[in-house]
């Protein structure tokens, strides 16, 4: 099993902090956000490499901050060789750049650079591999719909499987919301290379969900509702609010 890290972003929004460093590097609680993702990644069996797919303009600080760590796996950064905000390829074009330049043939853990949550990857991967070959998304309960709007929207059946997806909703029909966390089984891995094909427009379409959007139509993809915190990281003031609540967190687990 692989796993990719997203981090080719250029948070135009959390601006100054992140005007000269990548989202994932920032620091929460003292420590780079992308290193509470690392360790997750590490205590699961089975995960022999991490991808770290990030811009040529945030790819020297990656390099640097790979040097710093004494990682238990193997971690390779890809540069998609974008350099500004009009350039990206999008999340499904940096996965499908991953998957052909590194030559992946395994099944893919693909998280969010940014996602900082508090609970384990354990359950998720067990559950998606129990539901291979379909893929898997990771779905949070905001509480309530006004707050889901912000997201990719999912419906889910007594089974769990998404009998619906809508990208950021003006009125939602669920709580339930895409943290960019999905597992992609290696049989459905080209399905990225069609659905980026089949687009005209790839900055418009660049978001995860409108992958799945696209995707729970052609194929059955299930979802799995995670407990406890999850942090969106998508301003300063938002920011500066996780670090202090997972700062507090992880302060009152050591106590």
């Amino acid at each position: 099993m692989k796993a990719l890290i997203l981090a080719a972003g250029y948070a135009t929004r959390l601006y100054p902090l992140t005007e000269n460093m990548p989202k994932p590097l920032l620091k929460i609680a003292g420590r780079p956000i992308i290193n509470y993702i690392v360790d997750k990644l590490e205590k699961i069996n089975g995960v022999d490499e991490v991808f770290i797919v990030t811009n040529a303009k945030f790819f020297s600080c990656f390099k640097k901050w790979a040097k710093e760590i004494d990682f238990k796996i193997k971690v390779t950064i890809v540069n998609d060789g974008t350099k500004s905000e009009k350039s990206r390829i999008g999340a499904i074009g940096d996965i499908n750049l991953v998957i052909k330049k590194e030559h992946i043939n395994d099944d893919l853990l693909i998280l969010g650079g940014d996602n900082l949550f508090t609970w384990g990857l354990g359950d998720f991967v067990d559950y998606a591999l129990d539901k291979k070959p379909a893929l898997t998304v990771g779905l949070y309960d905001m509480k309530n719909k006004a707050a889901a709007s912000r997201y990719g929207v999912a419906g889910i059946n007594r089974g769990r499987r998404i009998i619906n997806f809508e990208e950021k909703p003006s009125l939602p029909k669920s709580r339930l919301v895409a943290m960019c966390l999905y597992y992609f089984p290696k049989e459905k891995l080209s399905l990225t290379g069609e659905y980026l094909r089949g687009i005209k427009n790839l900055c418009k379409n660049d978001a995860t969900g409108n992958y799945i959007s696209w995707l729970y139509d052609k194929e059955p993809v299930y979802g799995f509702v995670f407990k406890g915190h999850w942090y969106d990281i998508g301003h300063v003031d938002a920011y500066k609010t996780a670090d202090t609540v997972f700062t507090q967190f992880l302060n009152k687990g050591k106590g």
